[in-house]
Formats: C-alpha cells, structure tokens, sequence
C-alpha cells in the first residue's frame, strides 16, 4: 500500500465532543496493523491528550479548528494534532504538571519522537507525536 493511502486527515471543531472523532479514526487506522491493545491504549491516550490541549488553550473558548493528520508505515504511527489559535510556547509544558495539568507530560512518556512548536510562521501551535511499532 503506498504511503500516501495511509495518511489520512481530519479537521474537527475545536471542542471537547469532537475529540473522540480524532481518536475513533486512530482506532480505525491501526486497524490495518495489529497492535498489542496496550500500545493502542496508550496512542488513543497520547492523541486525546494533545487534542484536548488544543481545544483549552487554542482558541480562548473561540471557534476554531484543529487539523490532525495521521501516518501509518511499516515500523512507526504517527500522528500531528495543529491548530491556528493563539500559538504555544513548548516550555510552558515544563510548569504544567505543578499548574495541575498533565497533559504534554504524559505525551512526553508515551512518545518515541515528540516535536512542539508553532504551526507556521503565521502561529498557532503544532505536536507531532511518533510512537515505534514492533516488528
């Protein structure tokens, strides 16, 4: 199967009801590559956690939305959750545990590779989560 048919992409409404369309197309797509039930648990868990985090800091309670792009291959599953909003600062996550969120430090545990920055040069934020498949 080319790479190309294993990307899919989605934009959902930046609210707290959408979040389990992005974790239903997940679900959906590692369909096509068994994965030990705990590897799924924890991707769901990764990608709920970095969309949630986009629905409360993204907007200001705002409308907007929030592009999440999936990328099955042979050895990794990735996934990108971007929005347009008011841009995050990376290091913000080092404060959020002691401010009672835990949302990109439990990301962090579960990510083989984990990229945090702004989307582009006109703002907004951009994580882009990798996690390794077993042979």
């Amino acid at each position: 199967m080319p790479a190309a048919e294993r990307t899919v992409r989605l934009a959902i409404p930046a609210r707290p009801e959408f979040v389990c369309v992005a974790r239903d197309t997940l679900e959906g797509l590692v369909r096509l590559r068994a994965l030990p039930p705990e590897t799924l648990a924890d991707l769901k868990l990764a990608l709920t956690e970095a969309c949630a985090n986009a629905v409360d800091h993204a907007y200001g309670g705002a409308a907007g939305t929030i592009d999440v792009v999936f990328e099955l291959s042979a050895d990794r599953i990735a996934f990108e959750v971007a929005d347009t909003g008011i841009g995050f600062a990376p290091e913000q996550g080092a404060t959020e545990a002691r401010e009672g969120g835990l949302g990109l430090t439990i990301v962090r545990a579960l990510a083989d590779e984990l990229e945090i920055g702004s989307r582009d040069e006109r703002g907004g934020s951009r994580l882009r989560f990798v996690k390794l498949l077993p042979a």
